[in-house]
């Protein structure tokens, strides 16, 4: 595939997700174990990434998850993920996480979380991923933002 893939725009990406959290995926307090959200949290990413090169991705990086405020059993997670940054072939991911109390209404932002994922031919290669098209001044600085981070991880090396 070439490298001259058409620019594609970061809502071409976008997904949202929603769980209402049960029993089974909580710790004796009632707290939705963290695993359980990071693999939600991997899932989403993977998704907006598989959007947006239409390939298979695997996850190579997960930059921090810190969990701000609990998830509890019978909230609901919406997760939404959407990708920032595109390379040759790499893509990193931005995954916001929201408890929601399906009766009152309530929303908690949780955490944020950026993820890069490596998009593959179907012999299991690196291949090449559209670039990224920012359509305004707020997702220009996203994918500012996400180049720098792109750099200090590639500077860790």
């Amino acid at each position: 595939m070439s490298s001259k893939l058409p620019p594609k725009p970061m809502r071409a990406s976008r997904i949202s997700i929603a769980q209402l959290m049960q029993p089974g995926q909580a710790n004796n307090l009632g707290n939705v174990h963290g695993g359980w959200i990071m693999k939600l949290v991997d899932e989403a990413g993977a998704l907006a990434c598989m959007r947006h090169a239409q390939r298979r991705v695997v996850t190579v990086a997960i930059d921090q998850m810190v969990f701000r405020q609990p998830i509890r059993i019978g909230d609901l997670i919406i997760l939404t993920a959407e990708v920032t940054y595109a390379g040759h072939t790499s893509m990193e991911v931005e995954v916001q996480v929201v408890a929601e109390n399906p009766i009152t209404g309530e929303r908690t932002h949780t955490n944020t979380a950026y993820l890069v994922y490596v998009a593959l031919d179907d012999d299991g290669k690196p291949v090449h991923v559209p670039p990224l098209l920012a359509e305004n001044p707020a997702e220009k600085r996203r994918v500012e933002q996400a180049k720098e981070r792109q750099e200090r991880r590639l500077a860790q090396k």
